[in-house]
């Protein structure tokens, strides 16, 4: 049995969230919390397996991320599921860092839920579709950073623009565009246009 605590400030959501979980004779909701600071209070001990978790509570006080990091602090238990409607790239990144063992968009199918539910009690990771790859392209751009003009070289060469066209588009000769190649190449591991363009995209730096 997986027991349930709903955190969220609309009273019609969590409504039809204890609704579907109860739906299942697996999950018990055993709480609701209308605001951050008392789903922090509500799971403390050993009585809740997982949280679910929105971001924003309209009473102005402490936000999901706060809340996250308040409930982590104590340890690794209970597993928090981020239940919002936000998909913006820096609250993703926040609640995540902050400890959140996945992230769902309340727009999910019930099923999707109920599944969500079941692998983040296992201490899955589970992230809806839209949120992994925004993920994944945050930290894809972590980890490979351009300068400015060599990201207008690489933005040249997905133009299809040769050394000259570039050389002369950015006002520099061509023995600087070609020191630009190099560290661009650099940065990508690759030897060519044809590859730097392909993990260029791979990477989500032409986004």
């Amino acid at each position: 049995m997986i027991s349930i605590l709903i955190a969220d400030d609309h009273p019609v959501v969590r409504a039809g969230l204890r609704a579907v979980f109860e739906s299942h004779n697996e999950f018990t909701v055993i709480a609701e919390a209308p605001s951050a600071e008392e789903a922090v209070e509500r799971a403390q001990g050993d009585a809740v397996d997982l949280v679910t978790m929105d971001l924003r509570f309209a009473d102005g006080g402490m936000s999901g991320v706060q809340a996250i990091r308040a409930i982590r602090s104590r340890g690794d238990l209970p597993r928090i599921l981020v239940l919002t409607n936000y998909d913006d790239d820096s609250e993703i990144l926040a609640a995540v860092e902050a400890g959140a063992q996945g992230y769902l968009l309340k727009d999910s199918a019930p099923s999707e839920l109920a599944s969500a539910v079941r692998r983040a009690a296992s201490g899955e990771v589970v992230l809806a579709p839209v949120v992994a790859n925004k993920l994944l392209s945050e930290m894809r751009k972590d980890r490979i950073t351009l300068t400015g003009r060599e990201r207008d070289v690489l933005l040249a060469l997905d133009r299809g623009l040769s050394n000259r066209e570039i050389s002369e588009e950015l006002f520099l000769s061509p023995t600087t565009i070609k020191t630009h190649l190099a560290r661009l190449y650099g940065k990508l591991g690759v030897s060519s246009r044809t590859a730097a363009l392909a993990r260029a995209r791979e990477e989500g730096l032409l986004d």
